[in-house]
């Protein structure tokens, strides 16, 4: 997706930029732990593979991603962001939003936008330390700062999506029906995150998969205050992101 190309948020505790080049050999690194494509449900990539994976992500318009990094000392605050501030050493994980198109739950109703969220913080030594709740936390208010814009360029830039929303009215025609994330049963901490940001079980079984799923209906709901994300800023990142 291209709405995020030149955003950076930052955080007291984590930064969150766009999918660029320089970031794909740590990405690359991560995805060769068998326990991390077993928790993510992916396939080992070659490097090359890797990079035309980052092109994917920069420019179908269903996918949103961030590299998680740890926080900027020059960002918190409005500050220009620096060059090495996502240096490789620097990250420690992604969130992406992949979006579809549904029919209404009820099967003859609307098509309805759906969002589906992973987040993924890499290697264990930086699991534990919050890392996981402030990007959620910084995503989920991302996303409702920019619905409008995010839905608008999914709408527009994919013709199955065209054909069943139509295309008239601009960005504010468009909302998320739902947010949602799938998350093993035994992995507790995750659905306990998930929980705490009231996203809720569809069911109290999990799935043939062994998979809970959750939502969370209404993005813009103030039972959390999203707002209160301690150092949260948009700035710009002026890197390409080629």
């Amino acid at each position: 997706m291209l709405v995020n190309a030149q955003t950076a948020i930052s955080t007291s505790t984590v930064l969150l930029v766009p999918y660029s080049k320089w970031h794909v050999p740590r990405y690359h690194d991560w995805m060769k732990d068998e326990e991390i494509q077993q928790a993510t449900a992916s396939e080992p990539l070659s490097l090359d593979e890797e990079y035309a994976m980052q092109q994917s992500w920069r420019q179908d318009p269903d996918k949103l991603t961030f590299i998680v990094c740890r926080a900027s000392p020059t960002g918190t605050g409005g500050f220009p962001l620096q060059d090495e501030d996502d240096s490789p050493d620097r990250m420690i994980g992604d969130v992406n939003l992949f979006l579809r198109v549904e029919d209404g739950e009820d099967g003859d109703s609307d098509a309805q936008i759906i969002g589906e969220i992973e987040l993924m913080i890499a290697e264990k030594r930086n699991q534990r330390k919050g890392f996981g709740k402030a990007t959620l936390l910084a995503f989920l208010r991302y996303l409702g700062d920019h619905e409008g814009e995010i839905l608008e360029e999914f709408v527009q830039g994919d013709p199955t999506a065209a054909t069943a929303l139509g295309t008239a009215g601009g960005k504010d025609a468009f909302r998320l029906s739902w947010l949602s994330v799938k998350i093993g049963q035994d992995n507790t901490r995750s659905l306990g995150l998930f929980e705490g940001l009231l996203f809720q079980k569809v069911s109290e079984e999990a799935s043939y998969f062994g998979e809970f799923e959750l939502r969370r209906k209404d993005l813009h709901q103030r039972d959390v205050d999203l707002h209160a994300l301690v150092g949260y800023v948009e700035l710009a990142y002026e890197r390409s992101v080629s």
